[in-house]
């Protein structure tokens, strides 16, 4: 196998690639010992061969996978795990690298919830896809990972209500924030979101690489925050955490009188989490799926529900282009249940960064249906109708009034005062028949007595 291609791919996974195929296998070999040898050409059959052995792996049953061994490393920089595990097209070239970290019986939730070894593989300076984090098993298999150019953020968050103290390393990739779709562009599938709990305590379970300095009162949390910043400074990112600077609970921890803390405890549906204000945007948690706000893409943040105890926050996201739609309608996503404790310094926050407050917005204000306008209001709208019948440049809601008071006007013009003297004449006529009605009933037995006698004469 020439030198060349095993610096990038290692032969165990070409071998499983091609396995049923070692007419390709030759050409592969040929092409990369070759005249016409380019980066190009075996960036492309890296792609391919990772693609394959995906393909194969979701085909094949478990134990149709290459067998798994574990061997050091000449340079003692780490282990190796060899063979073409579950992982193996997910990892793509850097899976069978050594790694500069290593931290057994670490408790994964997501994307799997077991306790697993958290590797950590260096990163080249001549190829980005090389280096990332991953997770592996007892039998030394790897289960997932991701690459470090294909990490969005890190976050290291407190863990809430512990009285030991841990934290939550929280992983998101590239357009998997679980919040906006994924574009038309980005190819399937994408990496997983990660997340993984560590004490506050000495890391007995720790391997470091040589390159590593060990620091004093160092813990899991510190020592895998550095080694983590060593993978990523490459493409220029770090391990994100609070800061009290941006945000920090009003309310006191009964288990840590002394600590500040940086959540905000809430209701996301049937869900309960924690919502942490951070530099660069707001993290839900730490339910799957997690929730990642970045600032751009943060529409508007509104307040509802807002009681003397409790609020709503909502966050409208900027409608983005997705796999399923050319033009993906923006989402919005309702937070309850936050305490009123915590009100001003998330609206400090928000006031901050320059984020829109939508609480009085168009789409959030009841609806005024303009029944029984008050008489300044009207006053206004007839003073307005003389000085200008066309209307021009009032607002719809001066519009509607105006109109109002138009067809109101066309109905008194309609008013016949004429019929209405009519009806109260009689009902004069009436009053005044019932005022004397004992005459005339007098008159009327008068009557009937003349009569009687006419017709008495006539016989």
């Amino acid at each position: 196998m020439p030198e060349k291609l095993i610096g990038f791919i290692e032969a165990d996974v070409l071998d499983y690639a091609y396995s049923e195929r070692p007419d390709l296998r030759k050409r592969v070999d040929e092409a990369n010992d070759g005249e016409w040898f380019h980066p190009k050409a075996h960036a492309l059959i890296k792609d391919l061969t990772s693609y394959i052995s995906e393909l194969k792996r979701r085909n094949a049953p478990r134990e149709a996978s290459p067998p798994s061994k574990k061997r050091k490393l000449a340079n003692g920089d780490g282990y190796v795990s060899q063979g073409g595990g579950p992982a193996a097209a997910i990892l793509g070239n850097w899976r069978t690298a050594g790694c500069y970290y290593s931290a057994q019986e670490i408790s994964f939730q997501i994307p799997q919830r077991k306790k697993l070894t958290l590797e950590l593989v260096p990163a080249s300076p001549d190829d980005e896809s090389a280096g990332g984090l991953r997770g592996a098993n007892t039998e030394k298999q790897i289960e997932f990972g991701i690459a470090w150019r294909d990490i969005d953020q890190v976050f290291c968050l407190p863990v809430p209500e512990k009285a030991v103290r841990q934290h939550n390393f929280v992983v998101f990739p590239k357009h998997s924030n679980g919040v906006t779709s994924t574009p038309l562009t980005i190819p399937l599938p994408v990496s997983e979101q990660m997340l993984w709990t560590m004490p506050e305590q000495p890391p007995k379970t720790v391997m470091f690489g040589a390159h590593h300095e060990a620091q004093e009162g160092e813990t899991y949390v510190t020592a895998t925050v550095a080694c983590l910043n060593e993978g990523l400074k490459q493409f220029g990112k770090r391990v994100v955490s609070p800061d009290e600077r941006e945000f920090a609970s009003a309310i006191v921890q009964s288990h840590r009188k002394g600590e500040k803390a940086f959540h905000v405890a809430n209701h996301r549906g049937n869900k309960d989490g924690f919502l942490f204000f951070l530099s660069c945007g707001i993290v839900w948690g730490f339910k799957k799926p997690l929730a990642y706000f970045a600032f751009d893409t943060i529409s508007s943040i509104s307040y509802t529900s807002v009681l003397q105890r409790t609020f709503n926050l909502n966050i409208a996201t900027i409608s983005t282009s997705s796999r399923f739609s050319d033009t993906d309608a923006s989402q919005e996503f309702e937070f309850g249940m936050l305490d009123q404790a915590d009100f001003a310094g998330i609206d400090a926050y928000i006031k901050r960064h320059n984020l829109n407050d939508a609480s009085m917005a168009a789409q959030r204000r009841a609806k005024k249906l303009n029944i029984n306008p008050s008489e300044e209001k009207s006053g206004a709208v007839e003073g307005g109708g003389e000085d200008g019948e066309d209307g021009e440049g009032e607002t719809e809601l001066q519009k509607a009034e105006r109109e109002m008071q138009d067809r109101e006007d066309e109905e008194e013009e309609d008013y016949d005062p004429g019929s209405e003297g009519e009806s109260e004449g009689e009902g004069g006529s009436s009053e005044e028949e019932a005022d004397g009605g004992g005459d005339g009933g007098t008159d009327g037995e008068e009557m009937d007595a003349d009569e009687a006698d006419t017709l008495e004469d006539e016989a």
